[in-house]
């Protein structure tokens, strides 16, 4: 598996706000959608996050979102090492994701890039 690119997860209480800062701090513009009951915008290497606390309680346990050409690659790859797969793989609005938690404990996501 290789991995294309991480998006580093903030969950923030003012999205709109939040948007602003991080457009002029990449130079990128930002893309929305909703997942579940949480709002979503996606900017550069941020995934900014805002919606109720029990839901980001949750996501607040995932490290980072990690990008991937084909996530059924990625769980082949990460089943081989030894981690365990929590979610997935599920269709989302920016491609299909898997949540895995590494041998360490450490807990990741990875999306690929492919239609959902």
């Amino acid at each position: 598996m290789d991995i294309l690119g991480t998006s580093l997860r903030v969950c923030v209480t003012d999205l709109d706000a939040a948007i602003g800062v991080y457009e002029r701090l990449t130079g990128a513009e930002a893309m929305r959608f909703h997942h579940g009951g949480v709002s979503v915008a996606a900017v550069g290497c941020f995934m900014l996050m805002s919606g109720p606390e029990a839901q980001l309680s949750i996501l607040r346990k995932i490290t980072a979102t990690l990008a991937v050409e084909d996530v059924d690659d990625a769980v082949a790859d990460l089943t081989a090492v030894g981690a365990q797969i929590i979610a997935g793989p599920l269709p989302t609005p920016i491609g299909r994701n898997v949540v895995a938690r590494h041998p360490d404990g450490t807990v990741f996501e990875y999306v690929d890039r492919k239609a959902a």
